[in-house]
This record gives C-alpha cells, sequence and structure tokens, in this order.
C-alpha cells in the first residue's frame, strides 16, 4: 500500500537529514585525527598524552552529561511542531543543563588537586581547560538539541564541523609560530565556543529572524532562563526524570566501550594488553561515531511520527533503519573474516594476534549496538526513556559481571564474546519491553 504524501515527505527528510549528518560527522572525525596527529608532531611525547588525556575525560564527561538535555530537546520540540505548536519551552530544559553543570564544575573544584595532579602532572592550565571547555560544551549541545528539534541539520552540521576545525587550528598555530601543550589545550577549551558562532551566521543568510531564538539559547547557554513560559508538557519533574534516565544511558554506554579496557588493564600481567583491547573495540567506536548522525536525526523523526502518523509509519521507520543497520554489519563483519587480522595489524602494529573470530564477533556486536541505538531512540520518542535507561543498565551490568568473572581465560576473546553478547541482550530487553505506539489512521 502507497505511503501517504506526508509520510512519503517525512521519510524523504529523514534520509536527506542523515545524509548530510554523515557527511559532516565524517569530516569531524577527519579533522579530528588531523588534531591529534598535529598535536603529536609539536607536542613531546609526555605533554601529548597529557592533551590526550585531557580529550579523553572531557569527551566521556559532555557525552554522558549533556547528551540527556540534546535528546530531551529534539524529542519534545519535533514532537510539538509536529501537532502544529510553534513556541517551545526552554527554561526547565537550561535549568536540568545548568544542574548537570554545576554539579561537574562542583565535583571538579572538590577533586582539583588530585585531577591536576594525577592525571595532568600538576599542570594547572590543562585543569582549567577541562573546566572551561567541559561547561561551555553545555552551550554547544543545548543548540544542537534546539537545532535537532527543528530539523536545521545543515546548520547543527556546521557546528559540529566548525567546533573540530577550530580545536584543529591550534596545534596548527602552535606548528607555524611556537607554542606548547597550554596553546593546544586552550584549542579543545576554546572549541565549542567558537563554534556557536556558525548559528548568528546562519540565522543572517536566512534573513534574520528564523534562527533568532537558537542564537539565543545557544549564546547564552544553559544558564539561560529563556523567554517562553515554562509549558505544561515539560515540567521540572518530567523534564529532569527524562534527563536522568538518558544520563544512565549514557553511562551504560560509556560502559560498554570503555570497561573492558579498565578491567584488562586491572588484571592483565602485560602492560599492553589494555591498548590491545583498545584498538579491538575501535571496531565498534569508529562506526557508532557515523551512526550518531542516524540517531540525531532519528529522534526528532520519529517523535514526529508517533505525535502525527501513528503505529505504521512508526514501525516502518525503525524496520527501515534496522535493515540498513543489518547490511552494514554484515558487510563489516565478512570484511573482518576475510582481511579482519592483516589491516588490524597494518593500521596498529604491535606483537599481538588479532584473531578472525574475534574480530567478526565485534563485528556482530556492533551491529547489535546500532540496533540498540535504533531501538533506543524509539523509546525516547515515545516517552519510554526510563525503561531504556534500566535496560541498558542491565546489560552494562552484565557486561561488567562477565569481564571479572574467569569464564574465559583469554581476556581478549573474554572482551569479544562479553560485547557481542551484551550487545545482543540489551537488544532484546529494548525489544521485549517496547510499548505500541498509537495506531496509525
Amino acid at each position: 500500500m502507497r505511503q501517504p504524501a506526508s509520510e512519503e515527505r517525512a521519510a524523504a527528510g529523514y534520509g536527506r537529514a542523515a545524509a548530510i549528518l554523515s557527511v559532516a560527522l565524517a569530516l569531524t572525525g577527519l579533522l579530528t585525527f588531523g588534531f591529534f596527529s598535529a598535536a603529536s608532531h609539536v607536542l613531546d611525547a609526555p605533554s601529548y598524552k597529557r592533551i590526550v588525556l585531557l580529550w579523553s575525560v572531557m569527551f566521556i564527561v559532555i557525552s554522558t552529561i549533556y547528551r540527556p538535555i540534546e535528546q530531551l530537546l529534539s524529542r519534545t520540540i519535533a514532537a510539538r511542531r509536529a501537532t502544529g505548536l510553534h513556541q517551545h519551552p526552554l527554561r526547565v530544559p537550561a535549568a536540568i543543563q545548568a544542574g548537570f553543570g554545576l554539579v561537574f564544575v562542583a565535583a571538579a573544584l572538590a577533586a582539583r588537586g588530585p585531577i591536576q595532579d594525577h592525571v595532568f602532572d600538576g599542570s594547572a592550565a590543562l585543569f582549567w581547560a577541562l573546566v572551561a571547555g567541559t561547561s561551555t560544551y553545555g552551550a554547544a549541545f543545548f543548540a544542537r538539541g534546539w537545532l535537532g528539534g527543528h530539523k536545521r541539520f545543515l546548520t547543527l552540521s556546521g557546528l559540529v564541523f566548525v567546533d573540530a576545525a577550530a580545536r584543529l587550528a591550534f596545534p596548527l598555530v602552535a606548528a607555524a609560530v611556537g607554542g606548547g601543550q597550554t596553546l593546544v589545550a586552550a584549542g579543545v577549551a576554546a572549541a565549542p565556543l567558537l563554534s556557536l558562532l556558525v548559528i548568528p551566521v546562519a540565522g543572517r543568510r536566512a534573513g534574520g529572524s528564523p534562527l533568532a531564538p537558537a542564537a539565543d539559547a545557544a549564546l547564552e547557554g544553559p544558564g539561560a532562563e529563556g523567554a517562553e513560559e515554562a509549558l505544561s508538557d515539560v515540567t521540572l519533574t518530567r523534564g529532569a526524570g527524562f534527563a536522568v534516565a538518558v544520563l544512565g544511558i549514557m553511562a551504560a554506554e560509556q560502559v560498554l566501550l570503555n570497561a573492558p579496557v579498565l578491567t584488562v588493564d586491572a588484571f592483565a600481567t602485560r602492560a599492553a594488553l589494555a591498548g590491545f583491547v583498545f584498538n579491538v573495540l575501535l571496531i565498534a567506536r569508529a562506526p557508532l561515531q557515523l551512526f550518531q548522525a542516524v540517531q540525531i536525526a532519528l529522534l526528532p523523526h520519529l517523535a514526529g511520527l508517533e505525535a502525527t502518523a501513528g503505529r505504521a509509519a512508526f514501525r516502518r521507520a525503525i524496520a527501515l533503519t534496522a535493515l540498513a543497520i543489518g547490511a552494514f554489519s554484515l558487510a563489516v563483519t565478512v570484511g573482518l573474516l576475510a582481511v579482519g587480522p592483516p589491516v588490524m595489524h597494518a593500521v596498529f602494529g604491535g606483537s599481538f594476534h588479532y584473531a578472525r573470530g574475534g574480530l567478526a564477533l565485534m563485528g556482530v556486536g556492533m551491529g547489535f549496538h546500532l540496533l540498540a541505538g535504533t531501538l533506543n531512540q524509539a523509546a525516547l520518542a515515545r516517552d519510554r526513556a526510563g525503561v531504556a535507561a534500566a535496560c541498558w543498565l542491565l546489560a552494562g551490568g552484565a557486561f561488567v559481571g562477565w569481564l571479572v568473572a574467569p569464564a574465559i581465560g583469554d581476556q581478549i576473546l573474554r572482551v569479544e564474546v562479553g560485547y557481542c553478547g551484551a550487545t545482543a541482550l540489551l537488544c532484546v530487553l529494548l525489544f521485549v519491553t517496547r510499548r505500541p505506539g498509537r495506531p496509525g489512521r
């Protein structure tokens, strides 16, 4: 049966958005690689290690504490726009975001001594770069949520791209005119603030008014009170509940991606084994980075369908995304079986053996992880964040339990089997706890 014209337009818009964001994130990935490459040439080995730690800590923190509000704004605004509402509450999301940011700043200041001395080898500049950059990313993620909800994906792509380009500029300047660790760290801290300049520029090119609310919300950041009245469907209680649930989801995803490195580092007899595990996990990390483009476009698309088009259109969007993920993961798994070990050795070197079967398990697990991300966006679109968080936390806890139990003596194989099993469990949990949407018309 032919889809209604409105659904066809929505599906086409979703596809275009995913394509635009995929290109932007691919370019962002290349620029990020360029940043680390340039920094490694400008800095000595100890200084470069500290920059890597600064970036790693900041990335984990911002992904965990700021993505919830990005998701809340994207879902809420898209659903309201789909039903014809054009005034959207920013006060409650801003208050929650500011709360998360203040908790981080307070915790960082309280732990300044250990962080500065043990993580950054006594560098106060790196500590303040961490605090400043993490705080500024709150405004950037707030803007991303607003833009995603309004489906302004070209501007959103520009914001992400400029973030990476601005960061790369600092080590390039250091290479040209001289400079060291502090200048490179300044780029990490300043990039999110510089990226926000995209919004007023895009607003002027669009004629001024269309992006004015976005510029206000982004440049004022999560500390802004907002000019809009707090509307009844985004109360502090509901908004905070959604954000805390997504916070749990983000934390559980970090467990899936980082717990293997930490547990292997804690129990391995060979110091380099944790680095080998990190290389193996890149099989999952790289596709997940690109899949963020699909996730950013998918949530507002599904929220709009849930509000207007009904169950059939919602399921169709999920099914098409799942089919694309299945085809992609199958291709990756076959490729890993065929040429995985020699490619991994060529890229990363080292004396460790990359087993074909283990790499294939990571490819399958990556597919389950991407599918879980799709089912998760469906749950968020249907206001099931709490249930989704419970699924993620259960799967993450099971994964950690598996990693520390000596069920398989080979730690690498234990990671590979555990990751595949945990992501499969996550998919099953998210599928069986789903709630049907409202029937289509």
